[in-house]
């Protein structure tokens, strides 16, 4: 499951996670195992790419900042002073006061 969810795409970054930090997706699960150790393997403009997988994490950097302000516009930021009433709704199995139970009433209140 972790690997399909890494290898998908999100539609915030328009990008998998595994692609925006090794910059390619894995077609199959025998792509993530070790490489061998010959240097024949190893990348010659290690600078360059390093440079280019940066710039890759701030444009999604930057793509997540215009999807967060984006969706965040239509949202009414809340703001409460002292003294104003607030709806309060505790679950019961998160503060349990006694053993829970399918027959325990289910109501709370009043607070």
């Amino acid at each position: 499951m972790e690997f399909v969810y890494n290898r998908g795409g999100h539609r915030t970054t328009k990008k998998s996670p595994f692609k925006v930090v090794y910059e390619f997706n894995p077609l199959t699960p025998l792509d993530l195992i070790p490489l061998p150790l010959d240097t024949s393997f190893i990348h010659k403009e290690g600078a360059s790419r390093s440079e280019f997988v940066k710039k890759l994490h701030e444009r999604v950097r930057n793509q997540i900042k215009v999807y967060a302000t984006k969706s965040n516009r239509r949202r009414k930021k809340l703001v409460l002073n002292k003294g104003d009433w607030a709806w309060l709704n505790l679950r019961k199995d998160r503060f349990p006061t006694k053993k829970n139970s399918k027959l325990s009433p289910r109501g709370d209140g009043p607070f």
